[in-house]
């Protein structure tokens, strides 16, 4: 399917071939019949991607900071490697979308396939949206018409916190899209409307629709006319709809208002705000989250949870509805904002020259006889004979800054990438040389020349699709943790030993150059050792997935696994024995400030200390071990100090073994071999972080079965 995206490192706006996504839960997929182009939202994205480095930087002064600590703390390539790949990301633009159910999926009743609907997907042939940020438009409503949906919406979103009753004088900066849309909601209210803007075009067509519009660059000043219009009063409520970087703009709109006027921000303008404007009329001011509540909750979005309405009257979805609803009873008129009509395949006619664009509404035609590909081919490259052919599924941030950059050094032989949606998979694989691009996973697991998985999703589809690709008689690579539970853990170990083929999981510390030499100048005497190993491993904002104990597992379980293994590694033993103590009072299980105590079988002692709460400034992974009067500190991967060893100090780049780990693994997949780290190993250590967790609820050791 075609899909319009944004480069954001060339800057360039392509429409790209790529698989259509596949249906899954709680979702609908919806083959697109028109979508509208947002002028003004859509021109800050494509200028972004324009723009140079420093510019970019320049826009983005917190992102700077961020990188800056990543320099200290990582050193410089390992840093710009991350923010290249970054911006190596492609943007899908779009986000006004008009089309028809093709399929649905489980949870989601609502909809039938053939339903007409609207959602905020992107400009493609096929969108996978969330059941709550779709809508069924009604029968009066034309597509084009119901394209308008979204935009409408955001207006929408912003009259609601301003509150107009019926009566009062309201002022619109700005007469775009969304500016015209909002001005024409308000007159429905009942209220009396001035729009300000400096196209005359707009102001001609706001005008036709009864709003009292002006043009400042016509001489008139923009305050001294709303307190004529108002005999002196001022206005009660300001809504900016406007994209400027100006701070004049929210001093003026204080200026207009009334005492105890109120202002809300929809669009992007200049924020150093006076005080002095707001502070002597107690003007209230509010900046408006695009289409309503329910915006950015992924328990909304994502899980489709809706809001009571009792409580909640009007969400995303129910403003979608409202915005439908007065299109179908004529409160609204959208068809005059049209400006032209571009089939999907001429979309430069819009976007070439977006700068001295002077449309309104543009609107993007898709043709109707395209049928939805799961599987793209990028390369042409012949397999055939060959041992170690790899399919991928997970095309994340992981799989593009780390795992792609080693496997293309190592040459690896890469037939398919697979993601949900099909473009970043499709991006990939462009860059990377990789035959097929596939929103299937499952054609990966059926095709005879594929006999390596690696599997580099969220946490929760690890064992799952360990278990598929064991069943169809893969080896696999699976990103840590290799399951969230032991019933997941258990059915893995049944598969596995029901089959002749290798697991492997990304425990990549072990391969590192200088845990390799740590391991070395400790020898393989058995001996017993203490280790503290700490992680700093950052702040993770409570809302995101990893602290989702049936999606990411918590950072106990996903992440600081990687010590547990490493720990292991070093000392040469499996674990018997874990205790956890977490910060707070009552810590809850995906805690992530955290102490975990091993007890090795030959006798070592670990202490891995997991905390989120340190300076990022400061080096985020450091291991000490102390045994036989001697101690080695290993420091960031970069550095490594030993006392009582002879030669052992060494400082390098930062090396974390993922180059090691996967040569390993490619050579023991051609030649065979033992794995790269023994199942029983591998069983252990997921165990252990188990154990920590259950350590932590009944507050005593665990012994490791």
């Amino acid at each position: 399917m075609k899909q319009i995206i944004q480069d954001l490192k060339n800057g360039q706006t392509i429409l790209e071939e790529v698989p259509a996504p596949m249906i899954k839960s709680g979702h609908v997929l919806i083959k697109t019949t028109k979508t509208l182009v947002s002028l003004g939202t859509e021109r800050m994205l494509v200028e972004f991607g324009k723009a140079n480095f420093i510019q970019k930087a320049q826009q983005q002064p917190d992102k700077v900071k961020m990188v800056l600590n990543k320099v200290k703390t990582d050193g410089l390539k390992p840093t710009m490697d991350a923010v290249l790949n970054k911006l190596n990301q492609p943007l899908p633009l779009g986000y006004c979308n008009v089309g028809e159910v093709v399929a649905v999926g489980r949870g989601v009743t609502e909809f039938n396939v053939g339903d007409r609907v609207a959602s905020n997907g992107n400009h493609a042939e096929y969108v996978l949206v969330p059941k709550n940020l779709v809508a069924k438009i009604p029968d009066n409503v034309s597509d084009e018409e119901a394209a308008f949906t979204v935009i409408g919406s955001i207006g929408l979103q912003g009259l609601r916190l301003l509150n107009p009753t019926f009566g009062e004088t309201i002022v619109v900066v700005g007469l775009g899209l969304i500016g015209l849309v909002t001005a024409e909601l308000l007159l429905a209210n009942g209220c009396n409307v001035i729009g300000f803007d400096f196209d005359p075009e707009k102001i001609e067509i706001a005008k036709k629709k009864g709003i009292t519009a002006i043009n400042p660059a016509e001489g008139s000043d923009q305050v001294k006319f709303v307190e004529s219009y108002t005999n002196g009063i001022g206005a009660d409520g300001v809504i900016i709809t406007a994209s400027n970087k100006s701070n004049e703009i929210i001093s003026q709109s204080a200026n207009m208002c009334r005492k105890r006027g109120r202002v809300v921000l929809v669009g992007v303008i200049g924020l150093n705000i006076s005080r002095a404007d707001f502070y002597e009329k107690e003007i209230t001011f509010q900046v408006s989250c695009s289409y309503g509540p329910g915006r950015y909750d992924e328990e909304y979005e994502l899980k489709g949870n809706d809001y009571p309405i009792g409580y909640v009257r009007w969400t995303e979805k129910r403003n979608f509805e409202a915005v439908l609803n007065a299109i179908d009873k004529g409160v609204l008129k959208v068809k005059d904002l049209i400006t032209e009509r571009i089939a999907i395949n001429n979309f430069n006619q819009i976007y070439g020259d977006m700068r001295n664009s002077k449309t309104i509404a543009s609107i993007l035609e898709y043709d109707s006889t395209t049928s939805p590909r799961s599987t793209v081919n990028i390369a042409s490259k012949s397999f055939e004979g060959k041992k170690g052919v790899v399919g991928i599924i997970g095309a994340g941030n992981f799989t593009s800054s780390t795992l792609l950059p080693n496997l293309k050094n190592l040459n690896a032989d890469i037939k398919f990438i697979a993601s949900s949606g099909g473009l970043s998979s499709t991006i990939m694989a462009k860059r990377h040389n990789i035959a097929k691009s596939t929103t299937d996973y499952k054609e990966i697991l059926v095709d005879e020349e594929v006999d390596l998985v690696i599997i580099t999703t969220k946490h929760n589809m690890h064992a799952p699709l360990v278990l598929e690709a064991l069943q169809a008689g893969k080896s696999v690579f699976v990103e840590k943790p290799l399951a969230l539970n032991k019933n997941e853990l258990d059915q893995v170990i049944k598969g596995y030993k029901s089959q002749n083929v290798n697991i492997s999981v990304g425990f990549n510390r072990r391969f590192a150059p200088i845990a390799k030499k740590m391991k070395k100048l400790l020898g393989n005497d058995n001996t017993p050792l203490n280790i503290i190993a700490t992680m700093n491993a950052g702040f993770i904002p409570s809302d995101v997935w990893v602290h989702d104990m049936e999606i990411g597992g918590g950072r106990i379980i996903g992440e600081a696994c990687h010590y547990i293994d490493l720990c292991s590694y070093l000392s040469g033993s499996t674990v018997k024995a874990v205790c956890m103590n977490s910060m707070g009072s009552n810590p809850e299980e995906n805690t992530d400030n955290a102490s975990i105590l091993l007890k090795y079988e030959n006798g070592t002692n670990a202490v891995i200390n997991y905390f989120s709460n340190g300076s990022k400034a400061y080096s985020k992974e450091r291991v000490e071990i102390y045994s036989q009067e001697r101690t080695l500190i290993m420091d960031n991967w970069r550095k490594l100090k030993a006392f009582g060893f002879k030669g052992g100090n060494q400082s390098s780049k930062q090396d974390k073994g993922h180059y090691n780990q996967f040569k390993e693994l490619l050579d023991q997949q051609r030649k065979g071999g033992y794995p790269i780290i023994s199942f029983d190993e591998i069983v252990n250590t997921t165990k252990a972080s188990f154990a920590a967790i259950e350590s932590l609820k009944n507050g005593k050791w665990i012994e490791i079965d």
